[in-house]
């Protein structure tokens, strides 16, 4: 059965992978399973994610999903958009044939986590929205995580925005559709989703019709409310692949 695996909190926390789990994919792909990676972050273009996988002793070419893919299906080719995120957004936009900027007039605004987030951006992208371009966002997750706990991820940014702009934004990344229609395209209708938040992973689960498998090695811990309800727990992912009998 396919794998779709979240990449923060699953894989890694920021830069420090979570012990186990580059032996536990390999023993999913040694038991022939097929295994995609998909991340509702779009700070990175794709070749530095599969590179940081790579590292990790994770091979990944042609296996990751951002919702910088997802969000960049939203644009077309010719348009003008600026980009109020990194430049993993910048890349797939550009790669749809529109000009990503920074500031300015726009067709479409494309907001995401980044690092360099300011009042100039949230300026730039409301004053944009505003004037008539449409709100297009990566993802709405509040929070990021990171070794020493959860940071404001994506979604607070997009509330700034939201809030600054009065526009509610179309979103692209899980559980949205444009990221359930890619996963459905290189994995059918059959599959497990592998993520530490419920109300992202798990109703990405749902919308893909695919099992929930919940890890307690990210944003989710032992005893926090869990809605919707995963279909199977584990401590991290390589506990969950050995009890799925890989090893």
């Amino acid at each position: 059965m396919p794998y779709a695996l979240d990449l923060d909190g699953v894989l890694w926390l920021a830069h420090e992978p979570i012990p186990g789990a580059a032996e536990a994919v390999a023993a999913l792909r040694a038991g022939g399973e097929q295994v995609l990676f998909c991340t509702n972050n779009s700070s990175e273009p794709v070749a530095a994610v599969e590179a940081k996988l790579e590292n990790l002793g994770v091979p990944a070419r042609g296996d990751v999903l951002t919702s910088a893919m997802a969000v960049a299906g939203r644009v077309r080719a010719g348009e003008r958009v600026l980009v109020c995120a990194g430049p993993g957004v910048a890349e797939a936009v550009e790669g749809r044939g529109a000009t990503a900027v920074r500031e300015g007039d726009a067709d479409a605004v494309v907001v995401g986590f980044h690092l360099d987030f300011d009042y100039g951006r949230l300026r730039a992208a409301a004053t944009a929205v505003r004037r008539g371009a449409r709100l297009l966002a990566t993802n709405d997750d509040p929070t990021y995580p990171t070794p020493l706990g959860p940071i404001p991820g994506g979604g607070a940014i997009l509330a700034a925005v939201e809030r600054a702009s009065g526009t509610a934004a179309e979103v692209a990344g899980k559980p949205h559709q444009p990221m359930v229609d890619l996963v459905l395209e290189r994995l059918g209708s059959r599959g497990v989703v592998v993520g530490d938040r419920p109300d992202t992973d798990g109703l990405f689960a749902r919308a893909l019709g695919f099992r929930f498998a919940l890890v307690l090695s990210g944003v989710t811990r032992p005893g926090d409310p869990v809605d919707p309800a995963p279909d199977e727990v584990a401590r991290d992912l390589a506990a969950l692949v050995a009890a799925h009998g890989y090893c």
